[in-house]
C-alpha cells in the first residue's frame, strides 16, 4: 500500500534530519526492494515548512529533487492549506514537528508559542480528522513529536528518577506548556474520536544542522569565534543526551509497530551537566575555558530531565546506537567547523 507522509515542520533541526534518514532508509526511488526490511517500500513525504528563522530548506538540498518528496511552504495554521495537502497527495501519516521550540523565546514571547504549537497542532488534527473519516481511520496515523520538557523537573538528588509515560505532565516553561496542551488535545482526539494518534516525547537532541540558538551549536560557534560562552546559573542543570538520528530511527519504529493511544519516551540514557558539555567543546577545540561567562540563571529553569525508554525498547524493538556520546559529539563538532558559515 502506498503511504503518503506529511512532515511540518521538515526544514527544522530534527524535521530535515529524519527527512534526510527516513529517504536515505527507504532509498530516493519508489517501489524499491529494500534488503534489510524484506518488503517493497512505497513511501512519498511532503514537507510542509514555514521557513521560519530557524528553518533551512537547504538542510535538504541533497534530496530537493527526488522523486518521491515534495516541499510546500506554508503554515500548519492555514485550515484551506492544509485540507488541500492532506486532499491533493492523500496523505496516510502526519508527523508534526512543527513548533517554536527555544524557551528563552517563549519566556518573551510566549503568545507565538501557543499560535504554532498549540492553534496549529489543533488544526493539524480537525483538517486530518475531517479529511480521514470520509474512509475511516484504518491505516491512518497522527504522530506528535514532543518533549520530555512537559513533565517538569527530577531532583538533582536522586539519580535513579527517570520521567515515565506515566509521570504527570508539569511544565514550567511557557514552552514546555504549549507543548503539554498539544499533547493534551492529541489525546483528546484518541479519546473522544478514536482518531489514531500516537505521541513521542524525547530528550535534547544534538547532532548537525541545529540552529545555533541551542547548547551545543551555540557553544561551539562561539568557540570557534574565541567569544564568551554564556551559561545559565551554575552551569549544573541536567539534560539527557541523545544523537537526532537516533530519535528518527525511534520514530521510525513508532511508524511501523506503534500502537495508536499510546505516548513513548526516548532517550539515550546520557545525562550530562550543561557546564560538562561546554568544557568538552572547549576542550576538543583547544580554547581556553576562560572563555565560559557564567549569566543570570533562565526563568523557571528545569534542573534536571532523564527519560525512561524501556516502554519503547521493550515493545518496538528500539535502543540508541551502540556508538557512544562522544563518537557522535565529536562528529557533530566537526561538522560545525566545516560549515562554519552554514545558517
Amino acid at each position: 500500500m502506498k503511504k503518503s507522509i506529511l512532515v511540518t515542520g521538515g526544514a527544522g533541526f530534527i524535521g530535515s534530519n529524519f527527512i534526510n534518514y527516513f529517504l536515505k532508509k527507504y532509498h530516493p526511488r519508489i517501489n524499491c526492494y529494500d534488503s534489510k526490511y524484506k518488503k517493497y517500500t512505497n513511501y512519498s513525504i511532503v514537507n510542509l515548512d514555514k521557513l521560519t528563522y530557524a528553518g533551512n530548506i537547504d538542510n535538504l538540498k541533497d534530496i530537493d529533487s527526488t522523486a518521491n518528496y515534495h516541499f510546500v511552504k506554508g503554515c500548519i495554521n492555514d485550515k484551506n492549506l492544509v485540507s488541500q495537502i492532506l486532499k491533493y497527495y492523500d496523505i496516510n501519516i502526519i508527523i508534526n514537528f512543527a513548533a517554536e521550540s527555544h524557551v528563552d523565546n517563549s519566556i518573551a514571547n510566549p503568545n507565538i508559542f501557543v499560535e504554532t504549537n498549540v492553534l496549529g497542532t489543533a488544526n493539524l488534527l480537525s483538517c486530518a480528522k475531517n479529511f480521514w473519516q470520509k474512509y475511516g481511520f484504518k491505516n491512518k496515523l497522527f504522530v506528535q513529536i514532543s518533549t520530555d520538557e512537559v513533565y517538569g523537573s527530577l531532583s538533582e538528588f536522586d539519580d535513579d528518577a527517570k520521567f515515565t509515560e506515566e509521570t504527570p505532565l508539569s511544565p514550567h516553561s511557557p514552552y514546555a506548556a504549549s507543548k503539554a496542551g498539544a499533547d493534551l488535545l492529541v489525546q483528546s482526539y484518541f479519546d473522544t474520536y478514536k482518531f489514531p494518534t500516537i505521541i513521542t516525547r524525547c530528550s535534547n537532541n544534538y547532532g548537525p544542522k541545529q540552529y545555533p540558538e541551542k547548547l551545543i551549536p551555540l557553544m561551539i560557534k562561539n568557540a570557534l569565534q574565541d567569544k564568551k560562552l554564556p551559561v545559565y546559573g551554575d552551569g549544573k542543570n541536567v539534560r539527557d543526551w541523545i544523537f537526532v538520528e537516533d530519535h528518527c530511527e525511534a520514530i521510525i519504529k513508532v511508524i511501523e509497530k506503534g500502537k495508536v493511544g499510546e505516548v513513548y519516551n526516548i532517550g539515550a540514557n546520557c545525562e550530562k551537566k550543561n557546564i560538562e558539555i561546554v568544557e568538552l567543546i572547549l576542550d576538543y577545540l583547544d580554547k581556553p575555558y576562560s572563555l565560559i561567562e557564567y549569566v543570570e540563571d533562565r526563568l523557571g529553569h528545569d534542573r534536571r530531565y532523564a527519560v525512561d525508554s524501556s516502554k519503547i525498547a521493550d515493545s518496538l524493538g528500539w535502543k540508541a546506537s551502540d556508538h557512544n556520546f562522544y563518537f557522535h559529539f565529536i562528529n557533530t563538532i566537526d561538522w560545525y567547523v566545516r560549515n562554519q558559515n552554514w545558517a
